[in-house]
């Protein structure tokens, strides 16, 4: 399964807060973390993040595009399913 993210770093707490749509009405999951950007700390965290909530292991979850920017489309390795109703 793929999922677009729009990550927000050194947020005040780390939160998922839900669906939006980007200029070209794709949608994305906005997430909050207090990690910054600096050495993949934030991407790390996202990942955690993500991990704890949908119930898979972090090595799961990859990094497709967008390392460096706050736009980036993960690669979650599970059944889909069982993700979609976990409701993000």
């Amino acid at each position: 399964m793929q999922l677009k993210i729009h990550l927000t770093p050194n947020a005040s707490h780390n939160k998922i807060e839900g669906w939006s749509c980007d200029d070209k009405g794709e949608k994305r999951l906005r997430v909050k973390v207090t990690a910054t950007p600096e050495s993949g700390k934030a991407n790390e965290a996202l990942i955690k993040l993500l991990s704890i909530t949908l119930r898979i292991p972090k090595f799961k979850i990859s990094i497709v595009w967008g390392t460096t920017s706050q736009f980036k489309k993960l690669e979650i390795d599970g059944d889909e399913e069982k993700l979609i109703k976990l409701k993000l």
